[in-house]
């Protein structure tokens, strides 16, 4: 009788307390509330135990969380909830971020649509206070998720983006940085998203492969003396060429170089340079250049001293420079018109088929437009290096390690950053230029009047800092940084950072950089790069795209055990994983199983009073299988400690599925049923202790996990009292060799027992190989395969008779089979299950017949291929292995089928 078959016995009074079925939503509430209420979650800033802090990556305030974020935040409350459990001091600092763009975007569309307004209809002061109205809508949303799902985080340290202390520490570093000559204001070319109409960082541009045209077009010489044909994919901006260039050593063009063209259209003249930078390869090797439209001509126009024409406005559309046919034109609508006077004026050479990367702003999903612009930068040389010396020295790890090489390619190639934008949202530059005489002024506060003029009207820079730039302070200005706080010294540098390998650009290099400036010291000791959670057509789950369920709404089909299980059960490290809604069975299923088996045990009694540890006991004490599951679970217990210390949360989590479901529930629980069942009260009492005992553990272990259940059952069981928790208890730690030994659960014990159930699994696959129902009982004649293995058997008769359900067990040294016999042989032995009475043997007899013609047909098959020497010689050497591999099992199954055959009496075909 399985556990659940059991648990529809009428109930007893110590199982009552516990439901009949798990209502994950009941118990969920009752547990948060607790252990927020009672301060669980607060971080101690003069405890005496050693800190571990982890910063949450902050969300952002534009909806509500994805799968992603759910996987994210999961990882690290079993992190907190496992160091907590180990003695540590943790401190999870939660929190949102402002998310510049995003959430301008968001607000601006939304305003939009609900009431037809432009931001700029509104003016900058009533459109932030729509952006703050959102944000205090969607940062609950966001917050009200994490405890849902059980996020330990101390909500009494919740921090946000623009904060004032965060927004203080914000300043101080532009301050710190434009003193120290780090971060300066240049016209470069950056990357500019038309829509949104601000600047980009080059890691805010996403490349999609796009099927478009080469056009080559005819460029007179001003001589008349013929001309060069150019090809480009950008026919809009050839308004702004100012050259011509061509590879030095391309010998089609060595009489050219230095001679004057007349750019069609627009009638200007401009020079043709030899640079090295141009391909030979591309097109006709002759290319024109835009300086104010290109990174790569704007090099070149720095480097030949060229003019830098801006044709555009921040919009997208020409502007007047691009001349007064295209003014006002929509960038695409100038390509085609260009394109089309290129055709009038005989000018236009021919047309490719053309595939393409465009850029495109990761927020706008517009294509960027490369423009000269004046923006501020960071100069991120000196910062990276010391950067790069922490990762490659090894006082930061990567998990998986893969990401070091990706970090240090980025890093060894680092250019400046782009940190202002053309936004409302976000930090203000705390930058003021004198409206008297243009001087340039960096200061905490605004200044009362210039200090070269005296004049009193100074304006300050209208642009917001890039998003990033206050969550690249993320771990120290959550901690009060820079007034120096006992917070500051106690919890940071903080332990472990977990995130998305998507941002290890934005985010990751980035704090490490910044702590390093102004802490001098590493933010974090490790870095575990998540997997990337896709929906069931490989597609990222994202906001934008609508595809990834509301966890709130998955929490509530399956319970947040359950979702906080699954996603970890099918998220592989370093792997993206598909997720569909009915994976969380997984972990539903799971739950169920581990409130069944408390069910199940305090059908026999309370728990035990020193089930703690097994002090006392001794190998004479215990049964075979009692002596199994201790040094199973022994192994368990280490093993899962240094899986969650090394970040292999995945082998945790099924290592942990594993031992509980097939280890504990399917062969010991099972094996204490005879006893449970029996009137040996000493030896009761001695395998209760021992399931209490494994109990006890595995409920600490898997708490991290699945925080709500463990604690619910480790109450019911009475393990503590109703003033506590599971999480104020201690981890699990694995008894030493001499304790096992003592106890008699050494590896020999386990490797005993599990030939022993390798034997019973031969004997179920014997029943289902005759469709004998495994409620039947039957008589099993068991030859062990040494004198070891007899004694050892015949001290675990009762164990046996149980889980092979057998009305007899004879366990003998020898026997010779006096009727028809299925027959099932391992490693401990061979066992017999006489047949006559049980199974129709005629039928059977003719089943087998037919089976064995049917092999003895398929061999001959593959036998003949083989023959083949043709077949042989032409085939892959794989494929003849596996026909020769097929020979092999084929053989072995032929065997079989004639040994039962001869067993019944019956002759083979």
């Amino acid at each position: 009788m399985s556990d659940e078959q059991a648990l529809a016995k009428a109930d007893e009074p110590a199982e009552q307390a516990l439901a009949k079925a798990y209502d994950p939503a009941e118990v969920e509430k009752k547990w948060y509330s607790l252990w927020e209420e009672r301060g669980y979650f607060h971080a101690d800033p003069v405890s005496p135990k050693k800190p571990y802090t982890i910063v949450i990556p902050p969300p952002n305030v534009t909806g509500i969380l994805t799968l992603g974020h759910v996987l994210n935040n999961t990882l690290q409350d079993i992190l907190i909830r496992f160091e907590k459990l180990r003695g540590r001091e943790v401190c999870w600092v939660p929190g949102t971020d402002h998310a510049g763009i995003a959430t301008q975007t968001k607000v601006e569309a939304a305003l939009k649509k609900e009431q037809n307004l432009t931001r700029y209809d509104l003016g900058r002061e009533k459109f932030l206070e729509h952006v703050w109205a959102w944000k205090e809508k969607y940062g609950g949303t966001i917050i009200r998720q994490l405890r849902t799902i059980g996020c330990a985080c101390d909500w009494e340290r919740e921090r946000f983006t623009m904060d004032d202390g965060l927004s203080d520490a914000v300043q101080e570093v532009f301050i710190r940085l434009y003193e120290k000559g780090l971060i300066y204001k240049g016209n470069r070319i950056i990357n500019w998203c038309p829509k949104s109409r601000t600047a980009l960082s080059d890691e805010e541009v996403t490349y999609k492969e796009e099927r478009g045209h080469l056009w080559h077009f005819r460029y007179p010489y001003a001589d008349g003396s013929g001309y060069v044909v150019v090809a480009t994919t950008r026919p809009e901006t050839m308004m702004g060429d100012t050259a011509v260039a061509v590879n030095p050593k391309d010998p089609r063009y060595s009489g050219k170089i230095g001679k004057t063209l007349l750019l069609p259209i627009v009638g200007r003249e401009i020079p043709v340079i030899a640079d090295d930078f141009v391909d030979p390869a591309f097109g006709t090797g002759a290319v024109k250049v835009t300086p104010a439209h290109d990174p790569n001509d704007y090099e070149m126009g720095r480097r030949h001293d060229l003019a830098f024409i801006n044709i555009m406005h921040d919009d997208g559309s020409m502007n007047d420079l691009a001349g007064a046919e295209f003014s006002g034109m929509d960038r695409y609508a100038c390509r085609k018109a260009v394109v089309a006077r290129m055709e009038e004026l005989g000018c236009l050479e021919r047309i490719d088929d053309y595939t393409h990367q465009v850029g495109y702003s990761e927020r706008g999903d517009v294509p960027v437009e490369p423009r000269l612009s004046e923006q501020w930068f960071v100069s991120m040389q000196p910062l990276a290096e010391p950067a790069l010396a922490a990762v490659n020295d090894g006082r930061i790890r990567f998990y998986p390690d893969r990401w070091v090489k990706t970090y240090r390619h980025w890093m060894e190639n680092i250019k400046d950053w782009c940190i202002s934008r053309q936004l409302w949202w976000g930090h203000r530059i705390p930058a003021y230029t004198c409206d008297k005489c243009g001087k340039l002024v960096v200061a905490r506060t605004r200044p009362d009047c210039c200090s070269d003029c005296g004049g009193k009207a100074l304006t300050q820079d209208p642009d917001v800092l890039d998003t990033w730039f206050s969550s690249w302070l993320w771990p120290f200005s959550t901690l009060d940084w820079p007034r120096g706080s006992e917070e500051l010294k106690r919890f940071f540098p903080t332990q472990s950072l977990v995130t998305g390998p998507d941002i290890i650009f934005f985010w990751v290099a980035r704090m490490i950089m910044a702590s390093l400036e102004f802490m001098g010291d590493i933010p974090f000791k490790d870095v575990y790069f998540t997997s990337i959670i896709r929906d069931e057509k490989g597609r990222k789950m994202s906001k934008s795209l609508n595809n990834s369920p509301d966890p709130l709404e998955v929490v509530a089909q399956y319970g947040a055990d359950a979702l906080r299980f699954s996603i970890i059960y099918i998220a592989p490290v370093g792997q993206d994983i598909r997720y569909s809604n009915d994976k969380c069975e997984i972990g539903r299923n799971f739950a169920n199983k581990i409130w069944n088996v408390v069910r199940f045990r305090l059908r026999q009694g309370p728990g035990s009073a020193n089930w703690q540890d097994l002090k006392g006991l001794s190998a004479a004490d215990l049964r075979p299988d009692d002596q199994w599951i201790i040094a199973r679970l022994n192994n368990t217990v280490q093993s899962i400690t240094d899986g969650l210390a090394g970040f292999r949360f995945n082998d945790s989590c099924k290592m942990l599925y594993e031992f509980i479901w097939s280890e504990f529930c399917d062969w010991y629980l099972e094996s204490c049923k005879p006893v449970f069942n029996g009137q040996d009260a000493a030896r009761q009492a001695t395998v209760l202790r021992v399931f209490d005992y494994c109990l006890g553990t595995f409920l600490r272990l898997l708490h991290p996990i699945m925080p709500f259940v463990t604690d619910e059952l480790y109450h019911q069981m009475g393990f503590i009292g109703d003033d506590s928790s599971i999480m104020l208890t201690q981890w699990p730690e694995s008894l030493s060799p001499a304790e096992l030994a003592e106890l008699g659960a050494d590896d020999e014990a386990m490797r005993r027992s599990d030939a022993k159930f390798e034997l019973i699994r031969a004997v179920r696959t014997v029943r289902a190989n005759y469709v004998i129902p495994s409620t039947r009982a039957l008589d099993v004649i068991l030859v062990p395969a040494s004198a070891e293995d007899l004694a050892y058997l015949r001290r675990d008769e009762e164990t046996l008779r149980s889980l092979l359900v057998a009305s007899s067990v004879q366990i003998l040294a020898e026997y010779q089979a006096d009727g028809p016999c299925g027959v099932a042989v391992s490693g401990m032995g061979t066992a017999y299950i006489p047949l006559a009475g049980v199974v129709d043997l005629a039928a059977e007899c003719e089943r087998l017949r037919k089976q064995e013609a049917e092999l003895v047909a398929y061999l001959a098959s593959v036998r003949k291929k083989l023959d083949n020497a043709n077949f042989v010689a032409r085939a892959p050497q794989d494929v003849v292995d596996k026909e020769r591999a097929r020979i092999v099992e084929f053989d072995e199954k032929l065997s079989r089928v004639r040994q039962q055959l001869a067993s019944f009496g019956a002759q083979s075909n």
